[in-house]
């Protein structure tokens, strides 16, 4: 861990913040010197921001999806496909970055939008991250024994259950994501700390397998592999970029962490936008290196396609099983990462009174929101239940909420840029409006590739229900919140509306 110290006189640097509702009032609630907003611990360093993110974009969807990337767009396609949507989520990621650092608190989009556009914006974009992390953790939860499957095919095998859309679904299967979700929970809940060093060792392990993997494509790769280098034409393009938002959703967990980073708030803009380029750098070599190793039809057979390419990049079923664990090291830092942002987001949207006070409860001892770490553990818990096809679900009904979020922020980045020219902004997104509304305009375009008749539309009735269930809900909680102005104070504001109509009813 990092020990970089606070900002003097940075926001949400105090060390007696207030109490989070609902929390305990005994003595060893307390938070100690080192902590911040709230009573988080601060002690995310530059590697462990930068490490957390780039973990978090990286995942496990390289291993499972680039034979169908591949199939979809050509290897070269879908190589573009990735720098195109590298390009819309770095746009995205300016105006996090000059947010991050002007509103430096845990819940990231949900201040932001509080601000700007009051408490409906702020629970449009709050519910819809949440989704979005959630659909990730599970996904992690249902790709662990599909991983471990690749290297014990036999033993996943065992005490067939049932079938879902065609998949068959084993006990071992079931056991082995449970236990993960179970541990990777027990991780966070018990600090900011292990889990930040966890995500280190991690993303260590996943760069040495990602420069084997361009090693081998040196030596035993073939350019005439690769053909046809672009397949499918701009539909072809639109299928790898429909997946983009939940494959680089992760540079946002930044923000939900802020009161637990000891950097200078600039610093974290910076670091935020660097993230962005690593991963996009990370899929391009993926997408050029697996085409290099095996055609499209190859790659399409395979369960884990990255891992067969790498087997035969070195003529070696054991380097396979290298980029196998590499997967795996690359899944549990994305899901590490997401259990972080996803249960500070959900204790911010109950600091604000738009959830029950139940998920924003601080732990006395460990600092963490761990209310809300179990409930997205509880769910993650279920996932495995559905088996594969839980994992294409999952992508994109995730997705299209991701992407709402990302629009609510570009029009929170452009509003308080117009109302509030004067607020403290310690990283300035060069051209700001410009790139606040490309970052609009293009997160409208990637929204418009889910809808019915587009190529990559959301698949009825599994993925439709999915996303209807969760907006219905989310709706009935929206229509209870009180009419309140945007602006500097206005959760304050909205709190003290809510405790006035409890009180008078």
């Amino acid at each position: 861990m990092s020990d970089a110290p606070n900002t003097p006189g940075a926001p949400g640097a105090s060390s007696s913040p207030e109490p989070s509702p609902g929390a305990s009032p005994e003595p060893s609630s307390a938070p100690s010197p080192g902590t911040g907003h709230h009573g988080f611990l601060k002690v995310l360093g530059r590697g462990d921001v930068l490490a957390l993110a780039f973990g978090a974009m990286i995942g496990f969807g390289w291993i499972v999806l680039t034979g169908d990337f591949i199939d979809a767009a050509g290897s070269v396609g879908a190589a573009l496909a990735f720098v195109l949507g590298g390009v819309v989520i770095a746009l995205v990621g300016l105006t996090y970055a000059e947010l991050v650092a002007a509103m430096p608190r845990a819940g990231g989009e949900h201040h932001y939008a509080l601000r700007a556009l009051g408490p409906r914006g702020a629970f449009t974009a709050s519910w819809a991250m949440v989704l979005g992390y959630i659909s990730v953790v599970a996904f992690e939860a249902v790709a662990v024994p599909q991983t471990v499957g690749y290297l014990v095919p036999e033993a996943m095998e065992a005490g067939h259950l049932w079938t879902v859309a065609g998949y068959d679904v084993s006990a071992a299967q079931v056991a082995v994501g449970v236990l993960a979700a179970v541990v990777m929970t027990g991780v966070n809940y018990v600090g900011i700390r292990p889990a930040g060093v966890f995500q280190t060792i991690a993303v260590l392990f996943l760069l040495a397998a990602g420069a084997a993997m361009v090693a081998g494509a040196a030596v035993g790769g073939s350019a005439a592999t690769m053909e046809p280098l672009f397949t499918g034409g701009v539909s072809g393009v639109f299928v790898v970029l429909v997946a983009v938002p939940f494959l680089f959703v992760g540079f946002d967990v930044i923000p939900q962490s802020a009161s637990e980073i000891r950097l200078p708030f600039r610093q974290v803009g910076r670091l935020l936008v660097v993230s962005v380029g690593c991963a996009a750098a990370w899929y391009v070599m993926i997408m050029l290196t697996s085409g290099a190793a095996l055609g499209p039809e190859e790659l399409t057979a395979s369960d884990l396609a990255s891992a067969d390419a790498m087997a035969a990049l070195w003529d070696s079923a054991a380097m396979g099983n290298v980029l196998v664990v590499g997967g795996l090291a690359g899944l549990l830092t994305s899901w590490n990462a997401f259990l972080i942002g996803g249960s500070r987001l959900l204790y911010a949207m109950a600091e604000s009174r738009m959830v029950p006070a139940w998920f924003g409860r601080l732990h006395p001892r460990y600092r963490t929101p761990g209310n809300a770490l179990l409930f997205i553990g509880a769910l993650s818990v279920l996932a495995p239940l559905f088996g594969r096809p839980m994992l294409v679900w999952l992508v994109d009904a995730g997705g299209v909420n991701i992407v709402i979020a990302y629009i609510v922020v570009a029009v929170c980045f452009l509003v308080l840029r117009r109302r509030e020219p004067g607020m403290e902004r310690p990283f300035r997104t060069p051209a700001g409006p410009a790139v606040g509304a490309a970052a609009l305009v293009l997160s409208v375009g990637l929204l418009a590739l889910y809808l019915p008749g587009m190529p990559a539309a959301l698949v009825w009735p599994w993925e439709w229900a999915i996303v209807g269930a969760w907006w219905i809900a989310g709706l009935a909680m929206m229509a209870r919140l009180p009419k309140v102005a945007p602006g500097e104070g206005a959760e304050e504001r909205l709190i003290a509306e809510i405790e006035r109509r409890s009180r008078r009813g």
